[in-house]
């Protein structure tokens, strides 16, 4: 079966799944764009909700080419579809019309500004170096990400403001709802791994992380209002800052015993040997 006719019967197999579930949905085939990547899927939207769910058709299609029976791809994608209707958070689409309710749940993200490119031409944005901020609302804090909604030029439209007011807003409420947080690697290190990281005394600290509480596209507080400033004093001076993840970001004391281009050489490794694009 080629991927056309797959994501054809996939999508009908879905919809009788979910049935036989008790789960009365809308299935609509579309591509999704989204920040670092696209890809086709199915959204299933329950007919009494505002929220649906999309299901990676690309990805299901990769299992049944890996010998997996369509059955249990359908199978499995309904159980992923069950779950997330359960976890999703409340969704007032009343208040999300209202940007008046809304802006006090804005929170910023940092992206790549030329991988993102055609994406970002739909996305109020702000460029920072080689980067470009984007803004969401944050529905609730869950570690998956999947409370938030990216703000679109339409959405902008809709609410009648303009970009630079969206960016003040996101520069008051983004600390407020998701402050900064900034902590040695080894406080951090010996929660991963209790008892088998030694201490280190606040003062010899050489490297720490910078993120949010709930470690979503922590990677963003770099843009709040006066970051540099209070890192700089946690840090007791001068630091670089290396890029880790979208969840956080890495800070090094800037005090002669790494070069910029030491690190720069072990950036470059670690993203080339060590991580996915």
């Amino acid at each position: 079966m080629d991927y056309e006719s797959f994501k054809e019967n996939f999508q009908d197999a879905l919809k009788t799944e979910l049935a036989d579930r008790g789960i009365d949905a809308e299935l609509t085939a579309r591509k999704v764009e989204k920040i670092n990547d696209s890809y086709d899927a199915i959204t299933v939207r329950p007919v009494d909700s505002a929220v649906g769910v999309n299901v990676n058709t690309e990805k299901a299609f990769a299992a049944y080419e890996k010998g997996v029976e369509i059955k249990d791809v359908v199978e499995h994608m309904a159980d992923g579809v069950e779950n997330s209707l359960l976890e999703s958070p409340q969704f007032d689409l009343d208040a999300f019309n209202d940007y008046d309710q809304m802006k006090s749940k804005l929170s910023m993200e940092v992206v790549s500004a030329e991988r993102n490119a055609d994406f970002l031409e739909n996305v109020p944005h702000e460029k920072m170096e080689d980067m470009a901020v984007v803004y969401r609302f944050v529905l609730d804090s869950s570690d998956s990400g999947n409370g938030t909604i990216l703000v679109t030029n339409q959405m902008l439209d809709q609410y009648g403001i303009t970009k630079e007011q969206l960016k003040n807003d996101a520069m008051e409420n983004a600390p407020e709802i998701r402050p900064s947080e900034i902590r040695g690697m080894s406080e951090v290190m010996s929660e991963l791994a209790p008892g088998m990281i030694p201490e280190i005394a606040p003062e010899d600290e050489q490297m720490f992380v910078a993120t949010v509480p709930d470690k979503t596209h922590g990677a963003g507080v770099i843009a709040y209002p006066n970051f540099m400033e209070d890192a700089a004093q946690k840090m007791g001076g001068d630091f670089f800052v290396l890029p880790s993840s979208i969840r956080e970001v890495l800070l090094v004391k800037d005090n002669g015993q790494m070069t910029a281009k030491e690190l720069e050489n072990m950036v470059k490794e670690v993203n080339a040997t060590q991580v996915e694009p």
